[in-house]
């Protein structure tokens, strides 16, 4: 499991080394395998700055390219660009002469002077993967107008170097899967052995509220056993883009790949709390959430295109009548959010270990959900988790929460209460 000490430091006011901070994680049980430098895209994009296109001409023996003029605050540089979209008057992303780009991890990209088609280029005005962004090519980056021109590109995408800690997590520590129970190991740790004063900086959900009960979901659950515990809410006129840049760095820096602003809010909040969520487009939800097994031999698409057959013994989260998603394992290919969603339903719950572990396994899946599930989520934790994600999604999303929260929670599973004295410590130095 990887940690970023950037997003770890959110929690806790620590300036211990990284190094530092891996050593005691290991004394703790956390057994650290690898600290490593990490840069959310690779070279910083050192060298690349926000342009101004003054000027856009046809190629004069290229149909298909355009001779731009580009000042980044200095003399206008020529640059020739291909990208069907360059225009006078946009705010670009120019990388200048001497840098390189990371379009992909084996062909560094050194941007020289060149000629194209007989025309002098000094720069290359730039698309989204050919900055380590994403993986769109359709066309150049255009920016706000009112972005400011020389603007290092890394400042404007909010990059930063980090360090990845990779934890190799044994099976009974699901309390640390993630980064706030890390942090609360750490905290235990330095204020005993240090006296350091130290206390969870735990994000507020205290701005959490009902927006409104136009988009009523009815949610009922039909084992228990298999389902202890389910939560969820709906949200009316929600906005799919990407995500901004600091939660995108965020998730880049413990290896996932952003897919848009809700579906990382939910990947988010499971590496913040080591709960997994799950977002559903509410068209395919039509207004009822059903918790149930599978009909034996039933098939079922999952998000990874794959059509599946389902056991008796598969907990699915269902509509009633057709299946949306292997509980706690994997999506469905028709329910999940597009780009064209507007209303989503939002899933938080705590589903019987064993089962998911039967589930993953029968499948041959393996997914972070899964992984959480199987060795014990806090139940708990499930509803600080769904509303932390409700108000990310407003943020990052807008729309509004159209829904009271519906919990299906017969019965309550206590927190289990540990007690030890401080004296161990003492009566271990003597033995030794």
């Amino acid at each position: 499991m990887r940690i970023s000490y950037n997003w770890l430091k959110q929690f806790i006011k620590i300036d211990l080394k990284s190094e530092d901070t891996a050593a005691i994680l290991t004394d703790l049980g956390l057994e650290v395998e690898v600290v490593e430098k990490y840069q959310s895209v690779r070279g910083g994009l050192e060298g690349v700055v926000v342009g101004h296109v003054l000027t856009c001409e046809k190629h004069p023996d290229a149909d298909k390219l355009k001779v731009t003029t580009v000042t980044i605050g200095a003399e206008p540089i020529q640059v020739v660009c291909g990208a069907p979209n360059v225009a006078a008057g946009q705010k670009v992303i120019l990388a200048t002469v001497g840098c390189t780009l990371y379009p992909s991890p084996e062909e560094p990209l050194k941007i020289k002077v060149s000629k194209i088609r007989g025309v002098e280029s000094c720069g290359m005005l730039c698309a989204e993967d050919e900055l380590g962004l994403g993986e769109s090519h359709s066309g150049i980056l255009v920016l706000n107008p009112a972005t400011p021109v020389g603007t290092p590109a890394a400042k404007l995408f909010e990059l930063e170097d980090d360090y990845q800690i990779e934890i190799g997590l044994t099976p009974n520590r699901a309390d640390a899967m993630g980064h706030i129970g890390v942090a609360r190991d750490l905290i235990a740790y330095l204020n005993y052995h240090n006296n350091a004063n130290l206390h969870l900086n735990l994000p507020s959900v205290e701005a959490f509220k009902v927006n409104s009960t136009d988009l009523k979901i009815s949610v009922s659950v039909e084992n228990t056993e298999l389902c202890p515990r389910y939560l969820g809410l709906s949200f009316k006129g929600v906005s799919i883009k990407p995500s901004p840049a600091w939660l995108q760095n965020s998730l880049r820096a413990v290896g996932l790949s952003p897919i848009n602003n809700v579906v990382d809010v939910t990947n988010f909040v499971m590496r913040e709390l080591g709960t997994p969520l799950h977002a559903f487009d509410a068209r395919a939800v039509k207004g009822s959430i059903v918790v149930k097994t599978a009909d034996q031999g039933a098939k079922f698409e999952t998000l990874d295109n794959v059509t599946r057959e389902l056991s008796s013994e598969n907990l699915m989260i269902t509509n009633g009548a057709e299946n949306l998603c292997i509980a706690g394992v994997f999506g469905g290919s028709q329910s999940g959010i597009k780009d064209d969603t507007t209303d989503v339903f939002l899933e938080s719950a705590y589903f019987n270990p064993v089962s998911v572990r039967k589930t993953a396994k029968f499948h041959g899946l393996n997914t972070d959900a899964s992984f959480r599930f199987e060795r014990g989520v806090d139940p708990n934790l499930t509803e600080y988790a769904l509303k932390r994600a409700a108000l990310l999604i407003q943020e990052v999303a807008g729309g509004e929460v159209a829904m009271e929260i519906s919990e299906i929670y017969p019965s309550k599973i206590e927190n289990k209460l540990v007690e030890f004295s401080k004296k161990i410590k003492d009566w271990n130095l003597k033995q030794n």
